[in-house]
């Protein structure tokens, strides 16, 4: 059986993405699992291969388009030129070439030459430097794939968390929490759920805007003007959501245990518990794209780059996500568009004979 075909952008070069992929694919029971393709420049690769101690990793350079060497990891060279790396500085350059990186990778993604892309941190000032008009890799994504709406969703072991807005200031946030958008997240995230995760009836747990959710409009109109009658409308589309709940009681009695997935309405609300739960080992994944990506749940820590101690956990726990995912699809896809082969597993689980 043919591999699942992983991509992996390189990041910001002077951060500590590169090293964390290495470390990550110098186990040779990890690759086994899957055909990785690193999306960047040789020279690059090397360079922070010599960086540090590894004990079982090589690679092949390839040009775009060229087809993969299998059983091997595979970097793509997506430039030529001389590539001046300063580690821990926050460059234009860095920017620039974590572009190349990233257009290279979700090209061949939109064009199925791989299965699912796993993108390691880039630097939102280096990338705003080179000339990058996206806030981060979610909404670049969301336009590639020429998609309306996303679910910025972080995953770990049992917990799930997405986010009605992502990277936008506080102050605009109220007047984004309208029903339309609303409604769009809820759907991809009860989407996601039963495709992606293979949740067969999920229940997603919806957070309040304000404090105490609004404490009955007391503490501001969002919550019943807005979020409990869509949470309502919802339930009427079969969707299992409930709320909306305070989200500091939620959090802190543990609640979030008792559902499949919990929508907050922007970023710190879902972030801060997420990571204070989850930090090192969390995964960042974009609901409602035709392609699978990924992403660790930290930046690129320039601060502790080059000196060969940054933690590979998230990034090699997002490359298992990734390739879960694929699966998932992969699985889902064929049993819905084969309905004998569907009826026939369900006969076998069920004990009888079709």
């Amino acid at each position: 059986m043919e591999k699942i075909k992983i991509g992996i952008s390189i990041g910001d070069m002077n951060g500590v993405g590169l090293e964390i992929i290495l470390k990550t694919l110098d186990d040779k029971r990890i690759r086994e699992k899957f055909l990785p393709v690193i999306y960047g420049s040789s020279k690059v690769v090397a360079y922070h291969k010599n960086m540090i101690s590894l004990d079982d990793f090589s690679f092949a350079g390839i040009g775009p388009g060229e087809s993969f060497k299998q059983n091997q990891t595979n970097v793509v060279n997506c430039w030529n030129e001389d590539t001046q790396i300063e580690i821990g500085s926050v460059t234009e350059q860095g920017g620039r070439f974590a572009g190349l990186s990233l257009d290279q990778a979700t090209n061949d993604l939109k064009a199925g030459v791989i299965d699912a892309l796993v993108t390691a941190p880039i630097h939102k000032k280096a990338m705003q430097l080179s000339g990058f008009r996206f806030p981060g890799h979610t909404e670049f994504l969301t336009h590639a794939f020429n998609t309306k709406e996303s679910l910025m969703l972080m995953c770990s072991e049992n917990l799930r968390v997405g986010l009605v807005t992502n990277h936008v200031p506080v102050g605009e946030v109220a007047a984004l929490i309208t029903r339309e958008r609303l409604k769009h997240k809820l759907s991809i995230f009860n989407r996601t759920l039963k495709i992606d995760f293979g949740i067969e009836r999920p229940t997603i747990a919806v957070l309040g805007l304000n404090p105490h959710a609004g404490d009955d409009g007391v503490i501001g109109e969002e919550e019943e003007k807005v979020i409990r009658p869509l949470i309502i409308e919802a339930k009427k589309q079969k969707i299992g959501a409930m709320g909306p709940y305070p989200a500091d009681g939620f959090f802190g009695n543990g609640m979030y245990k008792k559902f499949d997935g919990v929508l907050a309405m922007y970023h710190d609300q879902g972030l801060v518990p997420f990571k204070a739960l989850s930090f090192g080992n969390g995964v960042n994944f974009t609901a409602g794209l035709e392609g699978v990506r990924t992403s660790p749940d930290h930046g690129t820590a320039h601060d502790i780059a080059g000196k060969g101690i940054a933690n590979p956990s998230s990034f090699r726990n997002a490359v298992f996500l990734a390739l879960d995912i694929a699966r998932q699809r992969k699985s889902y896809y064929e049993m819905h568009q084969n309905p004998v082969k569907k009826n026939k597993q369900h006969s076998e689980r069920s004990g009888k004979k079709s």
